[in-house]
């Protein structure tokens, strides 16, 4: 996945309740999100597995984040019969637009001048990525006219 991709990917989803918002999420709660951005609807049952796996997490503890996902608007369900079908109510493109300001302002002051010569003075750049980046910045620059 190129560098683009992985600032700007999103998922698109057909639920009509997703809004596009300023939206942050603790970490935690980027884990059980990113497993509804990647398929949804899931159940907790579906969930529980997952999460188990890629974090470590009990039963328990996945119901508690989904309950408290859904207080805070992060994430709806449809009910069918016994079974809560859940879903993200937000755009992943818009948490990682938020979550990117935030890395910035925080690290860097906000400077995007700052973060890339970081990169670069790493030699954390493949060429493909300089590819991306000249490419970003001449459709930005297009826009701007």
């Amino acid at each position: 996945m190129g560098l683009q991709s992985k600032l700007y990917a999103a998922t698109a989803y057909s639920k009509e309740a997703a809004v596009k918002q300023e939206v942050r999420v603790t970490n935690s709660e980027w884990y059980l999100i990113n497993c509804l951005w990647e398929e949804s609807p899931r159940t907790l049952m579906q969930l529980v597995p997952v999460l188990k796996e890629r974090v470590g997490w009990s039963k328990s503890t996945s119901a508690t984040m989904v309950r408290r996902m859904s207080e805070k608007g992060l994430i709806g369900y449809d009910e069918k019969g016994k079974t809560k079908y859940f879903y993200p109510k937000v755009k992943k493109e818009d948490v990682v637009v938020q979550e990117t300001r935030d890395f910035l302002k925080k690290i860097y002051d906000g400077s995007i001048g700052m973060m890339m010569s970081a990169l670069v003075r790493q030699n954390d750049l493949s060429k493909e990525d300089i590819r991306e980046l000249q490419e970003i910045l001449k459709e930005a620059e297009d826009k701007a006219e």
